[in-house]
């Protein structure tokens, strides 16, 4: 039999890692994490629910009509007008045309002048969430779409990103969701890898190998992003727990083509790679 060790080393502390080893294999890190948020974050929820309900309902009547094509592109922004141009153009630029560009800045108030076309919307909040899922949620309630895209401010498309996505999606046993290949680039340009995972739910659970910018889904009320308040160190990030709620009980395919350019970018306001 083996004594106790008084200093908490050895058998004691491999004994104590044991429940979480194997919950963790059971269910990945992701859920149980995600777990632990909704206790502790659940009042932050209420008041960035409340906060979106009261935006949303603001700025829908400073549409001229609601928003609508087959797929959506939502891109939130905040104080990144440079890079949000270049982001919008790549949107615009797709060779599916069948598509709305909402943009929606969270509260800065500093929308830079944008491409004059009649498929892209812009809208500012009056308050700051803090949250980029907040701000993809207003985004998608404000418009209507068979599909929602999501491009960040500061990633770029490449101009079949949306048509590589709907052909797949559209047809005739097309999945609920695909994601493509990225490419995530450095600061000075140069490339730090290709992200290109083949689709698997468990493995997902404790990688998060799929990158929101590439994710591309079909509209369903389960297609929203939690309203927990998420700040930096906070974990799983936003994008991370919708997949994998999205996901489940839902067909999600993989498309290894290179359609994203991800810029790994250490000064992000929502979040740091």
């Amino acid at each position: 039999m083996t004594a106790r060790d008084p200093a908490g080393r050895g058998p004691l502390r491999t004994a104590a890692r044991l429940p979480w080893t194997v919950l963790k294999r059971a269910f990945g890190w992701i859920v149980l994490f995600e777990l632990r948020n909704k206790v502790l974050l659940a009042p932050s929820g209420v008041r960035l629910r409340r906060l979106a309900n009261a935006e949303i309902a603001r700025l829908a009547t400073t549409l001229p009509t609601v928003p609508e094509a087959t797929v959506v592109t939502a891109i939130p922004t905040y104080r990144r007008p440079e890079a949000l141009v270049v982001a919008v153009r790549s949107a615009l630029a797709q060779s599916y045309r069948d598509q709305v560009v909402m943009v929606v800045d969270d509260g800065a108030g500093d929308l830079p002048e944008l491409p004059d076309d009649p498929r892209l919307f812009a809208v500012s909040m009056e308050r700051n969430s803090g949250d980029c899922g907040v701000v993809r949620n207003v985004a998608m309630r404000l418009t209507r779409s068979r599909y929602v895209a999501f491009l960040d401010d500061d990633n770029v498309w490449q101009p079949d990103h949306l048509a590589t996505a709907l052909e797949v999606l559209e047809a005739p046993d097309g999945p609920d969701a695909v994601y493509t290949a990225v490419q995530r680039l450095l600061p000075d340009g140069t490339e730090h890898d290709v992200l290109s995972v083949p689709w698997d739910r468990r493995r997902n659970a404790d990688e998060s190998f799929v990158d929101i910018n590439a994710f591309v889904a079909r509209r369903t009320p389960a297609l929203r992003f939690s309203w927990l308040y998420r700040k930096k160190g906070v974990m799983p990030r936003e994008d991370w727990e919708f997949v994998r709620r999205y996901s489940r009980g839902r067909r999600i395919r993989h498309i290894p083509h290179i359609t994203v350019r991800y810029l790994v970018n250490p000064t992000s306001f929502f979040t740091q790679w």
